[in-house]
């Protein structure tokens, strides 16, 4: 049975609903940051805004407080859902690198010699806004990145327009949970005031009535001291959170080019004014995920060889040293087929042996190569002692044929000089 994108994906993301729903490998840390945000809220309505629902008689608006704080909890809750479960922007992986910016460098010096090797540009150059912006290649997804785009280590994904991997909602955050993410620590930040003021209103009451003095009233209810002291804690954090995402948002950068590019004091190709910014943050349309979960995973088909390389191929010229690489790879093959055509009795027998019938052999083949201008390589039987190097075809010969060769030259020599 074929399987299903989400089955065969290659990070580290989990999946819940057959793949509706995706969130990073550290997913189990939202039930802490759901805790956080519940915990509190539960013991403000039990212990505080159950006992203001009758201090504002007028129309009853003592339950106002109560709905309220319940009605900001879920919504609270929703965003932290749709920022640690929805596609971040994930950019598909490639099934190989991109071929049409394969070149061959010839600068490869291997052995003494420049051996082509087959390369492509790390980095790129786009135009964006009418500046030119780097983009790299990445080694795990085998593409190159879009601007804006990084690789989070963490899920092991490329991620448009990626701001940084959060532990508290378990996912990376990136251009289409974003929007989502900064609600959600702004309007935390909100919950968190609110239920300080609450609880300040509460002891005040307390004050006005029965309990004359703060101490008094601190005793009288001390979940809200608990809870003051908590929501002043959890203030410096996500409301100091809003703060910078507030300036990044102003300025249209991103966590991780803000901490990458602080001291490179360049000028941003992103940067369209502050309120434009904000529009273009807050207000425009989300992009539609690149990435289909449910999808089945189709077999890749066979693919053609580019144009462009079967021509550089059929262009190059005869002395580059590709052709030279190949010219040597064709020579080992056929001597390779020479050798293996013949069995070993032939070999001993063109080699020489310790009858006189295989020196006589030996002696007629070794006058061919002495009396022709070209010499034709004779095999040894032991093949594996063959010193052919990339250069040249060069074979090594057995002592005697070399002693039968000598003897034979000096045989020819007596008869040259009768014959002249």
């Amino acid at each position: 049975m074929a399987k299903r994108v989400y089955q065969a994906w290659k990070g580290k993301n989990k999946f819940l609903l057959g793949g509706r729903l995706i969130s990073g490998p550290d997913a189990r840390s939202l039930f802490i940051t759901v805790s956080l945000i519940v915990v509190p809220v539960v013991i403000f309505c039990v212990f505080v805004a159950r006992n203001l629902l009758h201090k504002f008689p007028a129309y009853n608006s003592g339950c106002a407080v109560l709905i309220v704080a319940i009605a900001f909890t879920i919504h609270v809750l929703v965003l932290l859902l749709m920022t640690s479960t929805r596609d971040p922007g994930i950019v598909p992986r490639a099934s190989h690198p991109p071929e049409e910016e394969f070149s061959y460098d010839t600068r490869t010096e291997i052995g003494g010699r420049h051996t082509p090797s087959l390369t492509f540009p790390r980095i790129k150059e786009v135009m964006v806004n009418g500046m030119l912006v780097k983009v790299k290649y990445c080694d795990t997804c085998m593409i190159y990145r879009p601007p804006r785009c990084s690789h989070c280590s963490i899920c092991n994904n490329c991620v448009e327009r990626f701001d940084h991997h959060c532990p508290w909602v378990g996912q990376c955050i990136g251009q289409r949970n974003y929007r989502y993410f900064f609600l959600f620590v702004s309007s935390s930040t909100l919950l968190c005031i609110y239920v300080f003021a609450m609880c300040a209103l509460y002891i005040k009451f307390l004050m006005d009535g029965d309990y004359p003095t703060v101490w008094k009233a601190m005793k009288k209810s001390p979940a809200s001291v608990v809870l003051m002291i908590y929501c002043f804690v959890a203030l410096w954090f996500v409301g100091g959170l809003t703060g910078f995402h507030l300036y990044l948002i102003g300025t249209n950068q991103t966590t991780y080019e803000n901490f990458r590019y602080r001291g490179d004091n360049r000028v941003s190709a992103y940067n369209r004014g502050f309120l434009n910014n904000f529009i273009d943050v807050l207000c425009t349309e989300i992009k539609p995920s690149r990435i289909n979960l449910r999808a089945y995973v189709q077999d890749e088909t066979a693919r053609p060889p580019p144009a462009s390389r079967t021509r550089d191929v059929e262009e190059e010229p005869a002395s580059s040293p590709r052709v030279k690489v190949e010219d040597d790879l064709e020579i080992g093959g056929d001597l390779l087929k020479i050798s293996r055509r013949r069995n070993y009795e032939e070999v001993d027998e063109e080699m020489g042996g310790r009858n006189s019938n295989e020196l006589h052999g030996a002696l007629s083949e070794s006058e061919l190569m002495v009396g022709s201008d070209t010499q034709v390589p004779v095999i040894r039987s032991d093949v594996k002692n063959s010193s052919w190097g990339r250069r040249s075809g060069s074979w090594d010969l057995s002592p005697g044929v070399l002693a039968a060769s000598s003897s034979a030259t000096e045989g020819d020599m007596p008869s040259q000089k009768s014959t002249r």
